[in-house]
């Protein structure tokens, strides 16, 4: 059912609440007192009742936390769900990730079966604790999902800047004929920023409302202003300001501001300083008003290592990269491209390549079909990416039309051929063939 993952618990739930040592644990009497740990690291003797376990979590020691969690499961004294719940939600908010994982692992041996609602919470904590590997581990595993599960999926690997993963996730979401809700499209929103594709963050508003019927919040307005403002679009961000049915509010200046001083773009963040400054007098700091608004150093790292990334990509474009047509002649190197594609289709089948020549619909004879596909635009864009760029390092192609099924089967065995990553990005997704196989699995 929707909304069985949203559940949380307090923090405080468990450093507040009594638990009697007849129903969660004990402390063995021993002499005239109790048995006391006198130091973190000291958990033999007499068995000890949960209520320590609560002091760590409380204290967000997490460590000593794992290490009493595992001495209360050798001493057989049971832990119930909140308080595994509060482990769960210290460990991603320290970003803990080998406690994490410990309290995962002792979290399935004491209650094999979990439900929906803490499978969900797991996905958050390793989210918070930057594991997309884990993160799909889980996810993988799970037998059943809700919209909360794929919710946070979607927006976990946006936040952690796998934006392509995040999009590729949402169109597999769309497959199993659910529908996405308010928060699911943030998470695109963020996505199509991260990998900075504005286009199909555009299209994405648009379907949100057109296609879902979602009416959008101020949330999505502004992250829609963050999604063209990390890409550096600048007078798109303020075009789409303009274009908002109601009043923008202060953060979407404040948001704008950012971008546009983080981009160089001076005079467009003196005007949004302006405007916020009218809005809130309160809004401004005096770095904000002098120009110098604060930002944090990581957010100005990954922006500079984002344009220097998009320098290159558009090096690339300018000097590696050609636009095809099906058939395409006019590359002054295109003699050596289809001779590289005719060498390469004898490998191809001495692999077990086999053309799927259904894909050619002119009424001519096989050979001329295998011909026809050989010609194919993205073909001839692998073919000049092989013979211009590095070897051994990725190569990205972009068609405006979905890719064929022959040249998608060809491209995952060129991939093993030459021991190349390709990312073709086609009308319907990302591909990223790898050692023979697509990131679609030939779903798409």
């Amino acid at each position: 059912q929707h909304g069985t993952g949203g559940a949380t618990y307090s923090n405080n739930a468990v450093n507040n609440q009594k638990y009697s040592g007849e129903s969660y644990g004990y402390v063995e009497q021993q002499g005239s007192g109790n048995a006391e740990v006198e130091s973190s690291d000291t958990f033999t003797g007499n068995p000890l009742g949960v209520e320590k376990l609560d002091e760590f979590i409380r204290d967000r020691k997490l460590k000593d936390a794992v290490e009493f969690l595992e001495h209360l499961q050798k001493e057989s004294i049971q832990v119930d769900l909140p308080r595994y719940m509060a482990l769960i939600t210290a460990c991603g908010e320290k970003q803990a990730l080998e406690q994490a994982k410990l309290v995962h692992h002792h979290l399935l041996q004491s209650m094999p079966q979990l439900d929906l609602r803490t499978y969900n919470r797991i996905l958050e904590m390793y989210v918070n604790c930057g594991s997309v590997e884990d993160l799909f581990a889980v996810f993988d595993r799970m037998a059943a999902r809700n919209l909360t599960s794929w919710d946070v999926m979607i927006s976990g690997l946006a936040k952690l800047g796998h934006g392509e993963d995040s999009i590729l996730l949402y169109d597999e979401f769309k497959q199993c004929g659910l529908k996405p809700d308010g928060e699911m499209f943030l998470g695109i929103f963020s996505a199509c920023g991260a990998v900075c594709d504005t286009i199909e963050g555009m299209l994405h508003f648009e379907s949100m409302t057109k296609d879902y019927g979602i009416i959008p919040t101020m949330k999505h307005y502004i992250t829609m202003v963050d999604m063209l403002g990390s890409a550096g679009s600048l007078d798109e961000a303020l075009e789409f300001i303009d274009n908002i049915p109601i009043d923008p509010g202060i953060d979407i200046w404040k948001a704008l501001m950012k971008w546009s001083r983080i981009h160089g773009d001076t005079e467009l963040g003196d005007r949004c300083a302006e405007i916020v400054e009218l809005l809130d007098p309160s809004g401004l700091d005096e770095e904000s008003r002098s120009g110098l608004i604060h930002v944090d150093a990581a957010d100005i790292e990954r922006e500079k290592e984002k344009k220097k990334q998009n320098g290159q990509n558009l090096l690339d474009m300018r000097s590696r990269v050609h636009e095809y047509r099906a058939g395409d002649r006019s590359h002054p190197d295109h003699e050596k491209i289809y001779a590289l594609l005719r060498g390469m289709k004898q490998q191809m089948k001495e692999v077990g390549y086999v053309p799927e020549t259904k894909f050619v619909l002119h009424d001519v004879d096989p050979e001329s079909k295998e011909e026809a596909l050989m010609a194919h635009s993205e073909r001839l864009a692998a073919a000049q990416g092989l013979m211009t760029s590095a070897a051994r390092s990725p190569m990205r192609i972009i068609k405006n039309l979905r890719v064929c099924g022959d040249c998608h089967n060809a491209f995952k065995i060129i991939s093993k051929l030459v021991g190349r990553e390709i990312i073709a990005r086609d009308s319907k997704r990302f591909h990223h063939f790898r050692d023979g196989s697509c990131s679609c699995n030939d779903y798409w």
